[in-house]
């Protein structure tokens, strides 16, 4: 197959393709974007926007709700067909791509659908087309949702979070496989919109990546909302007939549903993608990268088939240093000491850095600092709702935080002078004496410092 030669090439538009692609195009080279399915990828169409305009209308339904015995009274009735239709309209243009085709097309770049596949360290075919690369090939094709080999699973019409995001009706019965973020999120959603969920998670808590309090937390939420949570148990079979799911657990235990949410973790596909011409084993569940996004001499891979996070800021911020060392200007590298990860569920977990146990197992001397929400002048301003806690996790030899988490009703805001404190390497006696403004949440840290023994 002959090839035509161009600067540069890169494989999947998700978040952080796209804005290589764009960066590189509008730099002055002949770029050209391949993506098989949507240009903008997971996050815009079934993931962080069309989701959390989910989460928000659950939310409103929570606070309406708890109007009781604070303002009055409330009388409560869920409609899921304004929030699917926002979805369509103002979300995913009906899952159309056209707006985020002719955005990279503007900036002189140059798309082809398709499957695109890496043949050679500078060459990529896609369809009957080849292309190599004088620059860079960047690998950007994301990841796909991780399906466990559970016994009968594979032969059912199971929900991904695509699913779950593209429903016109909430489903009388829920079963969630996996309590994650994504599980976690999409459960109280529809808990909250009238289903009768369960959540299964195998490991021994909610929100197992998390520090322990924010499962305990989360699942103390659930239980509020009528969500039944099973945890330290796997599912082992799952059988559909008649239009409802079965689903037998590892101790026996049966639990039936109309929908089955399948939220157990992605993966990237290294073999599809092609990745082996450049060393990568094809069973790898990520490409792996250096601190400057290289894969190999003339490669580069950004986003979440990096493993680094499947975050769109993570990808984007990848993408930032790609491009600068693709065009070699100056730039810092890679550092994830101060990730910042949000779980959007009602208390909000907001987390950065490392947790309490990842520390020690660094070899970290942790010192520890707990605030309890309720416990603080806003939070007990706040009443109904205001469920949460900030723990600081501290390196007790440098005198600086090395992780942190917020939970409560804005943690993911509160988590902003966290994350800077992490990334700036602030040192505890600087945050001790700044003047936190009265009556906030995020004055709950001056509450965890002071308890913090360090």
């Amino acid at each position: 197959m002959d090839a035509e030669t161009v600067d540069a090439v890169v494989i999947g538009m998700g978040p952080g393709g796209e804005d290589v692609a764009g960066r590189l195009a509008e730099a002055g080279l002949s770029v050209v974007g391949i993506e098989a399915e949507l240009v903008g990828g997971e996050c815009p169409y079934w993931g962080c926007i069309p989701s959390k305009m989910m989460i928000r209308a659950a939310h409103l339904l929570a606070e309406a709700r708890r109007i009781p015995g604070m303002a009055g009274t409330s009388t409560v009735t869920p409609d899921w067909a304004p929030v699917a239709e926002r979805i369509r309209a103002e979300a995913t243009d009906t899952w159309d791509d056209t707006v985020a085709v002719d955005r990279f097309v503007g900036k002189g770049g140059r798309f082809v659908r398709g499957r695109g596949r890496l043949v050679a360290p500078d060459r990529v075919e896609v369809g009957d087309q080849a292309f190599v690369a004088r620059r860079a090939v960047v690998l950007a094709t994301g990841t796909a949702p991780a399906i466990p080999p559970i016994e009968g699973l594979a032969d059912t019409p199971y929900w991904t979070n695509r699913g779950a995001v593209a429903a016109t009706e909430v489903p009388g019965r829920l079963v969630v496989l996996g309590g994650g973020a994504i599980g976690a999120e999409l459960a109280q959603v529809f808990a909250r919109f009238g289903s009768a969920v369960t959540v299964v998670e195998a490991a021994d808590r909610l929100l197992p990546l998390d520090e322990p309090e924010a499962g305990a937390i989360v699942a103390g939420a659930f239980a509020a909302d009528g969500i039944d949570v099973i945890t330290g148990v796997g599912a082992e079979r799952v059988a559909h007939a008649d239009g409802a799911f079965t689903v037998t657990l590892a101790d026996g235990r049966t639990v039936e549903a109309d929908e089955l949410l399948v939220a157990t973790g992605r993966r990237a596909d290294s073999a599809g993608l092609g990745a082996g011409a450049v060393g990568v084993p094809d069973d790898a569940r990520w490409v792996p990268v250096d601190d400057h996004l290289r894969v190999a001499d003339g490669v580069w891979a950004v986003g979440d088939l990096t493993g680094k996070g499947a975050f769109t800021h993570v990808a984007m911020y990848q993408a930032g240093i790609a491009a600068a060392d693709i065009l070699g200007d100056d730039h810092e590298p890679a550092d994830y000491a101060a990730l910042p990860r949000v779980t959007f569920t009602d208390p909000e977990v907001g987390a950065v850095g490392r947790t309490e146990a990842d520390a020690r197992e660094a070899g970290i001397d942790v010192a520890v600092g707990v605030a309890q929400v309720p416990s603080s002048a806003r939070g007990w301003i706040h009443k109904a709702g205001n469920e949460g806690f900030i723990k600081l996790v501290a390196d007790r030899e440098r005198g600086v935080l090395v992780g942190a988490t917020s939970a409560g009703p804005v943690g993911g805001e509160v988590l902003g002078h966290l994350a800077l404190a992490v990334h700036a390497r602030v040192p505890l006696a600087t945050l001790r004496t700044m003047i936190y403004a009265y009556p906030t949440f995020h004055r709950g840290i001056e509450d965890a410092l002071r308890d913090l023994d360090a």
